[in-house]
């Protein structure tokens, strides 16, 4: 038995033996399907239409941006996962690195990310209103659609109730069938016959202006599609040698992920008939988008196995999102923005049920607002750029607090994090300003949320007090405030008092000053830290 460590208090004990019962079980090749059966869930059924609605030919631009940032973000993860594998670790490092007003704001956000699940079960009734009309109506779930997707969500938890084995054997099987339909579905709508001049037709590559490609990236599902790659970072607890396999499976799916969308992409722009197009790429409107535009081909032998796939792909996201909620849910309950009764790890599966019950019933309480997919992933979309925005800041601070410690590199760094994290932390919150001031005026307040319940929740911790604790983790406040104010000012959907292109430039110095303010913030905080973080194994 490990002998107990300075610093460590019977509370951080607890956390550690809770840990020590996750099962270590996960290799490369599970860890690569769950972060590409993350990825590929319901976006690939919906985002190529939302993406040429709103940005034409040009949306091409936008999964190439995407993958740009996914790039950026990975290894900064990836490096936080090798130096600190940890179960729940995007929720728990920006809490060690920045306090816990930054971790009970970002564990906030997550904790609303959960909506992602619930945009998966509304994507597979989606599509299967064109067989039970009664589910789905006017855009939103019918009780009757709310009804089944209730159940369809009790199925899925009561699924990952059992082993870490078994939820990875399933999750392998359900994996090679999502990427079997999609590849297929490129293949046989090319073979179907194409439109030539599709990228330069009805209103030129970029119809709408190249800002819509921006747009498209939030607002479009771009983003929500490409998000999940950080799936097996989450499980980097459970991983055996995490430092080996963890950033091979978060690379080798996000690079998967890309050229299968763009692929999907080329299909739709280069399929759908000129009949469709006499109002534009805004007028195409699918309910069940590829599987309506297959009928319209008389592809009905595709048109009956997307149907069948739009419940294995969206559900399977599903499956691997309701135990990635589990392991976040199990990570604020270790931050105590929960209580450590959802932290209990059941010794026998080694898996956090009562985290399992608890994200069961956000799951469908947030399907009662939000109907539709894309009502859903517009916000989810602002909440997963968050994440991504405090682990680039996370990633910094550890690496300036070891320097001031005089502390040599430490295994699993990347190279060139140092540059890349103030990038992608740029990056990020732009993304954030391009989604438009009609998802943010409802995104960014609702995060902000999470400073009340900061101070409701952690008023005295760890022997600082809420006042060292606020002013750690005000650069947060201050940023996602500020982006608020520029929105509602900009051209994406704001006022216009601030015109384009110099909207974007305010929000891009204003993000690379709050990124140096955060992480000289971090390393304040860090410096006076108790003992929190998992010892490596």
């Amino acid at each position: 038995m490990r002998p107990t460590q300075p610093g460590e208090t019977p509370e951080i004990l607890t956390v550690l033996g809770e840990e020590r019962r996750l099962r270590k079980e996960l290799g490369f090749w599970s860890l690569t399907a769950i972060g590409f059966s993350n990825i590929l869930g319901s976006g690939w059924l919906f985002a190529a239409m939302f993406a040429a609605q709103t940005a034409g030919p040009a949306a091409l631009l936008s999964w190439v941006g995407a993958g740009v940032l996914c790039a950026l973000v990975a290894l900064v993860m990836v490096e936080l996962g090798a130096t600190r594998p940890e179960g729940g670790g995007t929720v728990r490092w920006p809490l060690y690195a920045s306090g816990r007003l930054v971790g009970t704001v970002v564990g906030w956000s997550v904790l609303l990310s959960v909506g992602g699940t619930a945009a998966e079960i509304s994507a597979i009734m989606q599509y299967a209103a064109h067989y039970l009309p009664g589910l789905y109506d006017n855009g939103r779930l019918t009780g009757s659609g709310l009804a089944v997707a209730s159940g369809l969500s009790v199925l899925l938890t009561a699924l990952n109730w059992f082993a870490v084995r078994a939820f990875a054997r399933l999750n392998n099987l359900v994996s090679l069938f999502k990427v079997l339909i999609p590849v297929l579905t490129v293949v046989a709508l090319f073979l179907s016959g194409t439109h030539s001049g599709r990228l330069t037709d009805h209103g030129g590559f970029a119809p709408y202006g190249y800002a819509a490609c921006l747009t498209a990236l939030a607002g479009g599902g771009i983003v929500y599609s490409v998000n999940g790659f950080q799936a097996p970072l989450d499980f980097s607890g459970e991983a055996r040698n995490p430092r080996r396999t963890v950033p091979l499976a978060v690379l080798t799916g996000i690079g998967l992920a890309v050229l299968v969308y763009l692929g999907l992409q080329l299909a739709f722009l280069f399929t759908v008939p000129d009949s469709l197009l006499g109002h534009g790429w805004q007028g195409v409107n699918f309910d069940s988008p590829f599987g309506q535009l297959a009928l319209v081909l008389n592809l009905h032998w595709l048109a009956t196995l997307l149907y069948a796939d739009a419940v294995v792909s969206p559900g399977g996201s599903a499956y691997v999102g309701v135990a990635i909620d589990a392991r976040h849910t199990y990570a604020l309950a270790k931050n105590g923005l929960l209580p450590r009764f959802f932290m209990r790890i059941d010794p026998r599966s080694g898996t956090a049920r009562r985290a399992l019950v608890l994200n069961l019933l956000v799951i469908i309480v947030f399907m009662l607002p939000f109907g539709g997919w894309q009502d859903i992933v517009s916000v989810m979309g602002d909440m997963y750029l968050i994440v991504y925005a405090a682990s680039a800041v996370a990633a910094a601070a550890f690496r300036a607090h070891d320097r001031d410690r005089g502390l040599p590199p430490s295994d699993g760094q990347v190279a060139g994090v140092h540059w890349i994290a103030p990038i992608s932390f740029v990056v990020a919150s732009e993304f954030v300003f391009w989604s438009g001031w009609h998802h943010l005026r409802l995104a960014l307040p609702l995060v902000l949320v999470g400073v009340p319940l900061f101070l409701m929740l952690r008023p005295d911790t760890d022997g600082r007090s809420s006042r060292d604790e606020l002013r750690h983790g005000a650069w947060l406040v201050f940023h996602l405030a500020a982006l608020t104010l520029l929105s509602w000012l900009g051209t994406f959907g704001g006022s216009g008092h601030l015109s384009a292109p110099y909207d974007s430039v305010v929000v891009g110095a204003l993000a690379f000053g709050v990124f140096f303010w955060a992480v000289r913030s971090g390393t304040a905080h860090l410096r006076t830290a108790p003992v929190t973080a998992l010892p490596a194994d």
